[in-house]
């Protein structure tokens, strides 16, 4: 696992660009780790969706789609969504890098906006999974 997060960070910081356009998500539409971390805990994830949009579903529960830089995952997450209910509570989340340098949250997150999904959370993972979820020890899929 050490040797894969190493790997991602060096993609991420190859394909991470500084954003020169705003984020497509507003303050209230971040999920804090905490919280997640709490509901998985207490098996409150029923009517949640949690998606990995980047190289590995960490997360307890998670669905994997992989990095959404990448046309045919983008193509994927749409598939995957296309007969979810758009008032379904949708968690995406990467933690490849920092947001500012992320190349997976930004069109994941834009392709639940084009979707009309109604409850889309981000994950606010702002350094990476590593610092923001598994140094804290909160629930994995390993």
């Amino acid at each position: 696992m050490k040797y894969l997060f190493i790997m991602v960070c060096f993609v991420c910081s190859f394909f991470g660009q500084a954003q020169q356009t705003q984020d497509p998500w507003k303050e209230s539409q971040l999920m804090d780790p905490a919280l997640l971390a709490s509901r998985i805990v207490k098996n409150k994830t029923k009517d949640l969706l949690i998606i990995s949009v980047g190289p590995e579903a960490i997360i307890k529960g998670s669905v994997d789609i992989g990095p959404t830089h990448e046309p045919e995952n983008l193509e994927k997450l749409r598939n995957y969504l296309k007969d979810i209910p758009k008032n379904r509570e949708v968690v995406i989340y990467c933690g490849c890098c920092p947001f500012v340098k992320c190349p997976n949250i930004r069109p994941a997150f834009n392709l639940l906006m084009e979707m009309g999904f109604k409850n889309a959370k981000l994950l606010n993972l702002p350094k990476n999974i590593k610092t923001d979820w598994l140094d804290k020890d909160y629930p994995t899929n390993d």
